[in-house]
């Protein structure tokens, strides 16, 4: 057995112990060890407690509340990988060493601005034999047991939800460094997120609407295959009805978008955590709460927003006709019909969106993260594209019911069915693929709107006066 122990003198009394992990089953080079102790003084024992709450919430894989040996050697690997990134990001000089007017820089490409005197100040806290320079073992060996998931670089780089926008609402927000939220460049990437937003919306937008007419329309009987759907359209209301339904679906970027983050704020306060950026459990429970309280304010734009796309040439003269139209024939309830699975749909799109990207972020910072964080244009569509796609096939049977509820008074004949009335409807008539009406034309838009968005963010960063490292 291993154990790390803390001994904290206390005056006129013995010393106290404080157990910090142990382990059962050792490596046999490892078995004549039996105790390593730490010796600080009593003081500084609160540091202490607030030290070892974040390490085991940062090691512990097992979620047992203690970290084992195992564990604790797989946090110091993982741990040790991102300082490097880091230790890399401040040698502007490339040579092995980070001075005081280094740490300036970095620090003031981040919205920082400190003194030269405060930047030695730094290094002296670090610097072991005197040079006033950092090499790579003494920066290891200062930084290696305080938890590093939140480090300002690899956020700052790794921005998804306020990049990729493919016309669902339903990602966890991005995180923001304290200097991001402090300097208000928070408020510039969701401004340049939602601009990009909007022209990746608008640019994918006959697509979106061919996925909802396939979603209400399409049958066994009725077949409707992508280039009939778009004659049909054409057809019916010319080139200008592709974008039907758009107007409305850009509109609500901007209060989504707000009310989502600022929900997010508030919860991770109230979740307690002190950490810059929140664990991946965490991160998906407070996204899913805040898209919640998001979709919940703006969810009657989505009712007009699937009637305007179903609507027939000169039927509505515009979102506030239409409106209008739906209050009076069926009254207030019609605005929130489909609810049910739209808020269902927010934890299987969430949860698998986030997981994967963070599992290929993580994969990526493994094997390929040398000298920098930031993985470059193709792999972060590359996450993008293969998270948000994820997210959605896992999601989209309770999102082809809720737009079916959402345009059943609508569609002549037929009937008003709950959310579970119409599952087993689709399955008994259809089968398990009528659940999937439209998903060609829905995973047909990802790429485009993906890219799109992309390089619409990254202008509009620049316009804006956001840095991104």
């Amino acid at each position: 057995m291993l154990c790390l122990c803390l001994y904290v003198p206390v005056p006129n009394s013995d010393q106290t112990e404080f157990e910090y992990f142990e382990s059962n089953g050792l490596p046999s080079e490892l078995k004549s060890l039996f105790k390593l102790s730490l010796f600080v003084p009593s003081q500084e024992f609160s540091t202490y407690q607030k030290w070892r709450k974040k390490i085991v919430k940062a090691g512990d894989k097992d979620l047992d509340g203690q970290l084992d040996f195992e564990e604790f050697v797989h946090y110091l690997r993982d741990h040790e990988k991102k300082l490097r990134l880091v230790f890399k990001s401040l040698d502007r000089k490339n040579d092995g060493r980070i001075d005081s007017q280094e740490i300036m820089q970095s620090l003031r490409d981040l919205g920082v601005h400190i003194s030269e005197h405060q930047a030695e100040k730094i290094l002296k806290s670090m610097d072991k034999n005197g040079t006033m320079t950092i090499d790579w073992n003494e920066w290891r060996d200062y930084h290696l047991l305080h938890p590093a998931d939140n480090i300002p670089e690899i956020i700052l780089y790794w921005k998804h939800s306020t990049i990729f926008d493919v016309g669902e609402s339903l990602m966890v927000p991005d995180e923001f460094t304290a200097e991001e939220r402090k300097t208000g460049m928070w408020w510039r990437h969701l401004v340049a997120g939602g601009g990009a937003g909007a022209v990746s919306r608008t640019c994918t937008a006959p697509l979106d609407r061919l996925k909802v007419l396939m979603q209400v329309h399409a049958s066994r009987s009725n077949s409707m295959c992508i280039a009939g759907g778009f004659a049909n359209m054409i057809k019916e209301g010319g080139m200008r009805s592709l974008w039907r339904g758009n107007g409305i679906n850009v509109i609500k970027i901007a209060p989504e978008s707000a009310i989502k983050f600022m929900a997010y704020e508030q919860i991770k306060r109230v979740i307690g955590s002190d950490q810059e950026s929140l664990g991946i459990l965490e991160r998906l429970v407070a996204g899913s709460l805040a898209g919640a309280i998001a979709q919940s304010s703006i969810y009657p734009m989505e009712v007009l927003k699937t009637r305007l796309a179903l609507g027939k040439t000169g039927q509505y003269s515009g979102i506030v006709n239409c409106a209008r139209h739906i209050f009076r024939k069926e009254g207030l309830a019609a605005f929130y019909k489909g609810y049910i699975p739209n808020m269902l749909g927010i934890i299987p799109y969430a949860g698998i969106d986030l997981a994967v990207y963070e599992t290929l972020k993580n994969s990526w910072l493994q094997r390929y993260a040398t000298d920098s964080a930031d993985p470059g244009v193709f792999v972060l569509l590359a996450c993008g594209t293969t998270s948000s796609t994820c997210g959605q096939l896992a999601s989209y049977p309770l999102a082809l019911v809720r737009t079916r509820m959402q345009a059943q008074a609508s569609v002549e004949g037929s009937p008003q069915m709950t959310m579970s009335g119409l599952f087993r409807h689709i399955l008994q008539t259809e089968g398990a693929m009528g659940l999937y009406r439209g998903l060609a034309p829905n995973f047909m838009k990802v790429v485009p709107a993906v890219s799109i968005s992309y390089v619409v963010y990254e202008n509009l960063k620049v316009t804006l006066g956001v840095q991104s490292c």
